[in-house]
This record gives structure tokens, sequence and C-alpha cells, in this order.
């Protein structure tokens, strides 16, 4: 593929910033995919915790027709599946997207844009029922395609990881993946085995709940 791919990150106050960092480093590794961070007002936008800062380079009517989103999430989404800017800017740039991809809460966004009803689709565990608000089928997939539709979604955070590679693989090649995620050093080797609601215990379970709270 020789032509350039304009790939819009959509970013706003409360997001989880790997949810947007991480498929950032895989895609940006392709020389031939163009990303900017939009939203509501260049300048800068404080992820859910406040203590990370990244600069949006364009707003949404600055990028109106992208070939691909990569919508994140985190705290702040629950606002904006209210607000009509930023889903009519999602439904009209879905109408000529090569792809239309979302990251944990993220979601939600694809959802409240009326994208995913009748739809199986995947978020962090935490927002199934969130989700199902919005016609979808949550299932604990990490990464959940509907190719005929253009859209892919992605479970919690890291799994924004896997996506982004596959959709290197749809967008260039197999190669182009495996070279983004060779760069990346992408091998992981976690030493527990907690990444998914299933594998985790009641005490591990308390745990989050308690730093949930204290973060909220």
């Amino acid at each position: 593929m020789t032509d350039r791919l304009r790939i819009a990150i959509p970013l706003f106050p409360q997001f989880t910033a790997l949810d947007a960092i991480g498929p950032y480093e895989v895609l940006q590794r392709i020389p031939t995919f163009d990303i900017t961070f939009v939203g509501h007002a260049r300048g800068e936008v404080r992820s859910d915790n406040g203590m990370l800062g990244v600069v949006l380079d364009g707003t949404f009517e600055d990028l109106p027709h992208p070939d691909v989103i990569v919508f994140p999430g985190g705290v702040g989404t629950r606002p904006l599946q209210y607000d009509t800017r930023v889903l009519d800017w999602v439904r009209n740039a879905h109408a000529s997207t090569t792809f239309t991809t979302s990251v944990c809460t993220g979601a939600l966004m694809l959802g409240a844009a009326g994208l995913l009803d009748g739809l199986t689709a995947t978020t962090h565990w935490g927002a199934y029922s969130e989700l199902a608000v919005w016609g979808a089928t949550p299932t604990a997939e990490r990464v959940v395609e509907h190719l005929d539709r253009r859209i892919i979604t992605a479970a919690g955070v890291s799994a924004g990881i896997d996506m982004a590679l596959r959709l290197t693989e749809l967008l260039a090649d197999r190669t182009a993946a495996q070279a983004s995620q060779l760069m990346i050093e992408y091998d992981p080797q976690p030493p527990f085995d907690c990444g998914a609601r299933a594998k985790a215990g009641d005490e591990v379970m308390a745990r989050v709940r308690e730093y949930d709270a204290q973060r909220h």
C-alpha cells in the first residue's frame, strides 16, 4: 500500500492513556500512516487521573473524513455518549472510513452513534452492561471484528495493542504488522495470569474495587 492513510484518535478529558497510546505506538511505526489526535478544541487534554497531558493537533471538524478512527475509552466517555457534536462526527466519518475501531469504553461511543446495534462487541469487562444499553451484545473476546461493517472493537486498555496489530495487517499486510510488533518489542510474558475477569479471585476483585473508589 503506497497511499497515505489518515488515522484519527479522538481524545477528551479523562481518557485512559494506554487506550490511545498503545494503538498509537503500533500504528505510528508504519511510514504511510498519518495519525492525528483530534477533539473538541486544539490544545492539551489530560488523562483520567490527571497526571498525563496530550496535545490535540486538530478538532473533529479539521478531520471530517479520516480513513480510520481509533476511539479510546476512559471515564470521560460517559458524558460524550450524549454529545451530539462527537456522535455526529463518528457517524459521518464512519460513512467513508476504511475501519472504525474502539478500545475499552470507546465502544460506548460507537454504540451511542448507532454503529453497534445488533452486533457483538467488546469493551472493558466492567462496562458490559453500559455497552448493552446501545443494542450491542457484549462478549469477553479480546478483539471483535465485523469486517463487513468495517468495525473492530477491543477489550480493556492493553487490548488496544492487539487490535492495532490486527488493524495494521488489514491496512497494510501481515509482515508490516509483525514488523511493528517487533519494533515495539511486544512479546508479553506477564508474571501473573490475572489479566481477565474470569481469572481473578475475590481478593483481587476486592482490591480493584478499593483502588477504583480511591481514584474516583
